[in-house]
């Protein structure tokens, strides 16, 4: 069972990362590298705001970092004209010199026998097995997001972020302001990966500097693995199955992990190369087309 709630656990809180992952991939269709800057700035501010005693607004403030990050990198695309990923790239370059600062020069912070959500959590279910009550907080934290992106997403001006996705110039063409819901959709973006970094910080009580590293490929990972499943179908089903493929990506790591199928130090290496398989299906299947053509051709010559 301690795999069973281990898995559901971190799936569901680096599931909110994902999500976030899901509006700058899929929606928008920018590749952001921003990610692994922003999930660790929202853990490390929300580390130091739970070490001085206030984890709430920790937390609050880890949404609010992550959009400042996130617009920072839309604004380098849309007005400087910096290509995407190298966008993503700066910032996140940059967000690393912050994290130290914000961390005041370690690499890592301990919140033992610090106030954090997930402790008060354990007060107020005290009957509950500590597993439990983690598994709550984590899943109704995830809902509440899901909630709220699908509400939004179905406004107007989400509704305006799904169109710059799918044809910008249409959008643009109709007098929308495409460089602001790209701004606000890569904030929207990152807040909820700074979210998911200072959840993460007080479900496991420290905060490590290098927590955000690799973080990208997992959440492309666990996108492409909830698409297998569900389907490239509506918004909704979309965020729905972001979760549902960190919660299986997860699985799959805690049964490497405990029957030792491969080394610890080969995960990222594994979300990598399923990245690329999943990446490379449409090439793959233009070359066989291709091919079988070809073929065809040389049957019938």
């Amino acid at each position: 069972m301690t795999l069973v709630y281990g898995s559901l656990q971190l799936g569901l809180l680096y599931g909110i990362m994902v999500l976030g992952i899901y509006i700058s991939f899929r929606i928008l269709n920018i590749p952001d590298l921003t990610t692994e800057g922003s999930f660790t700035f929202g853990l490390a501010v929300s580390a130091m705001m739970a070490e001085i005693g206030h984890p709430y607004l920790g937390l609050l403030l880890s949404v609010v970092v992550g959009a400042a990050a996130g617009c920072v990198t839309g604004v380098l695309q849309t007005k400087l004209k910096i290509h995407p990923v190298l966008a993503g790239i700066i910032t996140m370059s940059g967000l690393h010199s912050i994290n130290i600062f914000v961390l005041k020069n370690r690499a890592n912070v301990s919140l033992m026998n610090k106030d954090t959500l997930f402790s008060a959590a354990r007060k107020l279910f005290s009957g509950l097995d500590k597993d439990i009550v983690r598994l709550i907080v984590v899943l109704a934290a995830a809902v509440i997001v899901i909630v709220l992106l699908a509400l939004f997403f179905k406004s107007h001006f989400g509704l305006c972020i799904r169109a710059t996705g799918d044809n910008q110039d249409m959008l643009s063409a109709s007098s929308v302001n495409v460089n602001i819901t790209k701004i606000a959709a890569l904030g929207l973006s990152n807040a909820c990966i700074a979210f998911a970094g200072g959840l993460t910080t007080q479900y496991q009580n420290y905060a490590d500097l290098n927590s955000g590293t690799g973080m990208l490929v997992v959440g492309l990972a666990s996108v492409i693995i909830g698409e297998a499943i569900f389907g490239k179908r509506g918004v909704t089903v979309g965020l729905v199955s972001a979760i549902t493929g960190s919660v299986i990506y997860q699985f799959i790591i805690s049964l490497a992990t405990k029957y030792s199928i491969f080394p610890t130090q080969m995960f990222k290496l594994v979300a990598a190369v399923i990245v690329t398989v999943a990446l490379a299906i449409p090439a793959i299947k233009e070359a066989a087309g291709k091919m079988k053509t070809r073929i065809g051709g040389r049957r019938d010559a």
